[in-house]
């Protein structure tokens, strides 16, 4: 009797709309990885606009936005976003108007807060905050530019403020009322109306740390924030207690909740802070980076990692450190470069002294976490970090710089921007350094994939460490693509969101005497006018 055998039914039987519906689930590279098993597979994902749109948002570091919708489609997002990075590689750019700033202001009184597009100016003789964000006004790549201003008028004293766009969320520390047992207070605005008070905010107005603490001593200039998700943190340096010591105090918040809060006091100094993520915040001293949980938040902080610094050969040493961490792009990108500024000075005038930035993926900072316990087990402030040479050397890559002309590198994901050249003797036009850290890109221009065009590929240590500062050689990890620009800018500074280069450019326009000593040269001042310029890379 003959035995009806089961047809056996492959992969490939299947119909195409199942197929690519369980290919849909699979990420980017996944889906990468896939495209090699056949060549049905691979011309099954290629002929799928979202499954090929998947594969270039991971190639390309992205995530999806907009969303796909009647006036976005999968396949028109995914060429914006190929054309995008084509222009970006070939540096270029349709660029506005620049757009005057209607204040005139000193050089030497810094006066900005950049974050994501939106200029902060402080109008002090008038008594408040105003908001520039220039926005191009014709999205035809016109030259149209219009600029959209707005205040926080206050009384008193000024503030110290940051703010957050992502958020719509202003913070201002304040002198607390007479009586109080606290000497400041956190107030929570709406960034877009400063006189409202944030409507998702726990609290309108929350304590920061007791009066015992002597405000008077501190340094307004180095009081820092960080705002990422729910959390507010404000690091309070040098601060004189009770006792009469010196210490640092880095105050977090959740301002979504009310009264909650969480004091980090440790035994080392803090020189500057920043949100990883909603979980992970780093600090950095003098000698390491320290990695802090937030998952038991307010009850504790959990040190979790400690990365070395490079060694500094006497008479130097670290004096300020700044993170310079584009919050913004935490929900952009699947990864991001973590610029960390390091200024370095001698004991006396005659030793040199200089700056140098840093850059470490955020990614790697969370793997190490892993390497770190394996190694050292549950870390405590006691227990050692992860020597320079096991990490730095691998995973970073640095950049020399000058302290009067402090180093302009501005992060986006895994692109940084800055001014190539320095403008210590005089200031003078420069063009703009655009460096593309992404490995997928990386590789493929090693293996000689698509159009060069201007670029050059960055491997290997460019900078010699061994006679100067440094006892340690500086990280000469992190390849990257290097492009410059034709055009060159006379600019102070530089804002990346998304494809948008902001430049904050200037002109002198004048020069103000001393009015307490009109006869001495070295108390002139130069009388500069500034405007902001936007590079649409689109």
């Amino acid at each position: 009797m003959n035995q009806v055998r089961p047809a056996t039914l492959g992969l490939l039987d299947l119909p195409v709309e199942i197929l690519v519906y369980i290919l849909s689930h699979l990420d980017g590279y996944e889906l990468a990885r896939a495209r090699r098993v056949c060549h049905d597979i691979r011309h099954m994902i290629d002929s799928s606009s979202e499954l090929s749109y998947s594969i270039d948002l991971k190639y390309f570091n992205s995530t999806p936005d907009p969303s796909p919708g009647p006036d976005h489609t999968v396949s028109s997002l995914r060429k914006s976003l190929q054309q995008s990075e084509f222009a970006w590689q070939k540096a270029e750019y349709f660029k506005s108007n620049p757009v005057s700033i209607p204040y005139t202001v000193h050089i030497t009184h810094k006066v900005f807060m950049w974050s994501c597009g939106i200029l902060a100016l402080d109008v002090r003789n008038e008594n408040r905050l105003k908001f520039l964000q220039a926005q191009v006004t014709d999205l035809d790549h016109s030259n149209s530019t219009s600029l959209r201003e707005w205040d926080y008028q206050f009384d008193g004293e000024f503030p110290l403020c940051d703010f957050s766009p992502t958020q719509n969320l202003l913070v201002c520390l304040v002198r607390a009322s007479t009586g109080e047992s606290h000497a400041r207070d956190l107030i929570f605005r709406s960034l877009s109306e400063p006189d409202e008070v944030h409507p998702e905010a726990g609290s309108a107005v929350v304590k920061t740390i007791d009066k015992e603490v002597n405000f008077e001593s501190l340094d307004p200039s180095t009081v820092s924030f960080s705002i990422f998700g729910n959390y507010c943190g404000i690091l309070f340096p040098d601060v004189l207690n009770a006792d009469g010591y010196l210490e640092d105090i880095l105050q977090i918040w959740n301002w979504k909740s009310k009264d909650v809060s969480l004091c980090l006091n440790p035994d080392h100094e803090i020189l500057h802070f920043s949100f990883l993520t909603d979980e992970i915040i780093l600090v950095v001293n003098s000698e390491e980076l320290l990695l802090y949980s937030l998952v038991d938040f307010p009850n504790a902080l959990h040190l979790t990692a400690k990365f070395s610094l490079p060694a500094l050969r006497t008479p130097f040493e670290y004096k300020e450190i700044r993170i310079k961490d584009s919050i913004s792009s935490h929900s952009r990108m699947h990864d991001h470069i973590i610029n960390i500024n390091m200024k370095i000075f001698g004991r006396r005038r005659s030793h040199a002294s200089g700056c140098v930035a840093m850059y470490v993926e955020r990614n790697t900072l969370l793997e190490l976490q892993s390497a770190y316990t394996r190694r050292y087990g549950k870390a405590s402030d006691s227990s050692p970090s992860l020597p320079w040479s096991e990490w730095g050397l691998k995973y970073t890559r640095s950049f020399r710089g000058d302290l009067d002309d402090s180093c302009k590198n501005v992060v986006f994901g895994l692109r940084a921007v800055s001014f190539l050249g320095s403008q210590i003797m005089e200031p003078l036009p420069r063009p703009l350094c655009i460096r593309d850290f992404n490995p997928h890109r990386v590789a493929d221009f090693k293996a000689g994939n698509g159009i060069r065009w201007n670029q050059r590929l960055i491997e290997g240590n460019l900078l010699d460490s061994s006679a100067d500062m440094f006892l340690e050689p500086l990280g000469s990890g992190l390849p990257y693509i290097e492009t410059i620009t034709e055009e060159k800018f006379l600019g102070s500074d530089l804002m990346v969101e998304g494809n948008k280069v902001m430049v904050l450019s200037f002109d002198f326009v004048g020069r103000l005497k001393s009015p307490t000593i009109p006869d001495d040269p070295h108390t002139v001042e130069n009388e500069v006018s500034y405007s902001i310029e936007i590079l649409n890379f689109e």
